[in-house]
């Protein structure tokens, strides 16, 4: 198994994981469309501070984007599938 360490990615500071839930979260894909609604996806269901802005490193295929999450923020959208589910059709 040949194991690749990326060098290229920028430290996590301790800051960004001060509190249990907080996550710091790096998406390659291969182009903007493909992170975006990937990012986008996440911002429905938690509270995300998001990415104007993908990144390319040269040498490396597709892009790259850092997005930060707060999983104890839950967002209206998630909290309504929640209370569907829970309480099936009607």
């Amino acid at each position: 198994m040949h194991e690749h360490v990326l060098t290229y990615v920028d430290p996590i500071r301790e800051t960004h994981l001060s509190e249990p839930g907080m996550l710091v979260i790096d998406v390659a894909g291969l182009d903007d469309d493909t992170v975006f609604a990937f990012q986008n996806a996440i911002g429905r269901m938690w509270g995300t501070a998001t990415a104007d802005r993908t990144t390319h490193d040269v040498g490396q295929p597709g892009v790259r984007l850092r997005m930060y999450t707060n999983l104890r923020e839950v967002l209206i959208e998630t909290s309504l599938l929640d209370q569907a589910l829970a309480t099936g059709p009607e």
